[in-house]
Order: C-alpha cells, then sequence, then structure tokens
C-alpha cells in the first residue's frame, strides 16, 4: 500500500448533509482518489498565487485529468486579498462559461483560500469548493470551517460568508517549502487551541514547539490533527459563530487591529494574532483571571514560537482603540473580547474594566517605543 496512505488521517466535520473529511498526510497531492470523488461537476478552477503554483499546480492538475480545467494565479499577499481579486475570479469563471455544478479548488495559504471560499458562496448564489492549503496557518485554522471573505481598508474580514468546502487536503509536505517567518506565523494558531480549549495540548506544545518550528514531520502531523480536531468540535457545535466559536478568535480583535493599522501584509496574519494573544493573556491578568505562573507560560512560548512580543511603535493606546472599534464582535457599540480564565478556558466578556484594557495597551506601546 502506498506509504501515503498508509500515514493518512481523516477527520469529519460533522455537519449533516454538510459534512466533510479533512484528510491529513504526507504526499496528499498525489493522491487524486482523496481529491475527485469531491468534485460532482466536470468543470474545475483552480485558484492558486504565483509563490505556490510554481511549486505545486502541476501536480493537482495531474489529479485532475478528465475534467475541463481552468486556473487563475493571483498575486501573493494579504494586500491582494479584497474585491478586486475576487472579481478576477468571477471573471475567469464567466469566460470559461462555468455553470452551477462547477468546483473551485484553492490551492495555497489562507488568503488563497479565504478569497476562493467567498468567490464559490457569491458565484451564481454558490457552488462547490475545496480547499488544498499550503501554510501551517491555513492547515490547521483557516481551511476547516468555512469562513470566507476579503478585507476593506478599514476593517479585516468584514466583507464575507459562511460556505463550507467539500473536502480540506492538508499534505504536510507543502511544509517543506514554508519560509520560517511563515511557519512560526502558524504555530501562533495552533498554541490558541492550547490557551483557549485544550490544555493537555498546551503542555505537549510547551515541549515541542523547537521540533515544529525544525519541521519534524511526525510532530506537525500530530499538531496539524490535534488543532483540526478542537476546530471541528467547535464548529459542529456553532457554525455560524453566535457562541462559542467566537473563541476562535482570542488575539484576532488585537491582531487585526494591528494588521489593518499598519497596512495588510507589513504583518503576517499569525505574527498579529500571536501578538493579540499576549496582550489577551496580559489583560485577563490584570482582571485577576489568570496568575502569573500562567502569564509568563505564555509569555514564554511565544517567544520560542519566535513571534513577535510587541506591539508597533506607532500604536498608541488611542489608535488601538480606533481600529479594534471595526470588529465583528462589537455589538451594540460594546466591544467585546475572547479572554483567558485558565489556560485550556477561556470566555467571550463585555463585562472587563475599560481602564485596564486601556493599561494593557499603554504597557505594550511603551514597551514597543522603549525597544
Amino acid at each position: 500500500m502506498n506509504n501515503a496512505i498508509d500515514t493518512l488521517q481523516t477527520l469529519t466535520v460533522d455537519l449533516g448533509d454538510r459534512s466533510y473529511p479533512i484528510y491529513i498526510g504526507s504526499g496528499l497531492l498525489d493522491q487524486p482518489q482523496l481529491l475527485t470523488p469531491h468534485i460532482p461537476g466536470r468543470q474545475v478552477l483552480v485558484v492558486s498565487n504565483e509563490t505556490v503554483a510554481p511549486l505545486y499546480l502541476e501536480r493537482i492538475l495531474k489529479s485532475l485529468a478528465g475534467f475541463q480545467v481552468a486556473t487563475v494565479i493571483l498575486p501573493d499577499g494579504e494586500q491582494y486579498k479584497t474585491l478586486a481579486t475576487v472579481d478576477t475570479i468571477y471573471t475567469a469563471l464567466l469566460e470559461h462559461r462555468f455553470d452551477r455544478s462547477c468546483t473551485l479548488v484553492a490551492l495555497g495559504g489562507g488568503v488563497v483560500g479565504d478569497i476562493t471560499g467567498f468567490a464559490a458562496a457569491t458565484y451564481q448564489r454558490g457552488v462547490h469548493f475545496i480547499q488544498i492549503p499550503t501554510t501551517l496557518l491555513a492547515q490547521v485554522d483557516s481551511s476547516v470551517g468555512g469562513k470566507t471573505g476579503v478585507n476593506h481598508p478599514l476593517g479585516k474580514n468584514m466583507i464575507g460568508a459562511f460556505h463550507q468546502p467539500r473536502c480540506v487536503l492538508a499534505d504536510t509536505e507543502t511544509l517543506s517549502t514554508l519560509d520560517d517567518r511563515q511557519l512560526s506565523a502558524g504555530v501562533a494558531e495552533v498554541i490558541k487551541y492550547g490557551l483557549i480549549r485544550d490544555a493537555e495540548f498546551f503542555g505537549w506544545l510547551e515541549q515541542h514547539i523547537p521540533e515544529l518550528l525544525a519541521r519534524d514531520p511526525q510532530q506537525l502531523t500530530y499538531a496539524i490533527e490535534r488543532s483540526c480536531r478542537n476546530k471541528a468540535e467547535v464548529v459542529v457545535a456553532d457554525e455560524r459563530e453566535s457562541g462559542q466559536r467566537a473563541l476562535l478568535n482570542l488575539g484576532h480583535t488585537f491582531g487585526h487591529a494591528i494588521e489593518a493599522a499598519m497596512g495588510y501584509g507589513a504583518w503576517l496574519h499569525g505574527e498579529a494574532v500571536g501578538t493579540g494573544m499576549l496582550m489577551a493573556a496580559d489583560l485577563s491578568h490584570r482582571l485577576g483571571w489568570i496568575g502569573d505562573i500562567d502569564l509568563t507560560r505564555i509569555r514564554t512560548i511565544t517567544g520560542l514560537a519566535r513571534l513577535p512580543v510587541h506591539t508597533p511603535p506607532e500604536l498608541d493606546a488611542n489608535e488601538f482603540l480606533k481600529w479594534m472599534a471595526v470588529d465583528k464582535k462589537v455589538q451594540a457599540g460594546q466591544l467585546r473580547l475572547v479572554l483567558l480564565t485558565d489556560i485550556g478556558g477561556s470566555i467571550i466578556s463585555d463585562n472587563y474594566d475599560a481602564e485596564k484594557l486601556r493599561k494593557t495597551l499603554d504597557t505594550f506601546h511603551r514597551e514597543a517605543q522603549a525597544r
């Protein structure tokens, strides 16, 4: 039997008739029997970017032999996650006369997945799509759960739709070509699962972060599988983020403010989330919800993952609050934050001391300027 199949792990996101598998393993790009059963029609549009396409597009096209296939190659970068970029996908679909039975395949990181998913959600009011994530961040987070969308200059991911893929194909071999900065950005989202709901996993990560950064195949596969299992459980319980799914946004309100304020692409999403999680932990500590030891553990693992531990020095408390106000978790003018009650425990709260939030923002600003 093929070694790739021997090591294959399969999880299921159980959403009734919209359930789908997550395949995790090495060499999966060369296993058409995993991909093609999830393509109901004959028309397939593969969307990738200028970085990923030269590495992996030919292998996907080989797996799609026999289908009517077209491709769109996007520029690479968060700054291109816009409605204008989505329009290039619509144009290709229309030029090739793709109908409602078509399938879009997202081959790339989180930006490609989000854009392609949004195009699929809105083309002819919804067509099929498949996620083939090639970054760690996309494999453990953005490819699972059906959140799609694009950015606006005034706010990140403010335009989008929920649209579940038909399958997720996470080939761990693609991580071998990921640069170190992107790898660390993905580790931020892995750490997040330990912080919000899986204390045992957090403890495992404290011991194994160096092996993840060294791209140890066995440890990476375990981290991806455990992260996807955590996310799948949350998505099944709250697909449309009416409750507990918002916990997956730990650090994101702070992080999105950094990304938007600095210009999309200046900070990687995972870098901004890593710093945002530190800020959420700092506020949780000021509120008395976590202790000194937990805060130290969070600071230590963030540094171990080679993630930024300081905010941009240009962003003072007032600037942060301005950008944080443009957030999907704002309700009736009140900013809700994901905060920690323990390592492995989290809540969504608008019942926090606003002055302590400002102290957190002031402290990070002061430390950033002192560097």
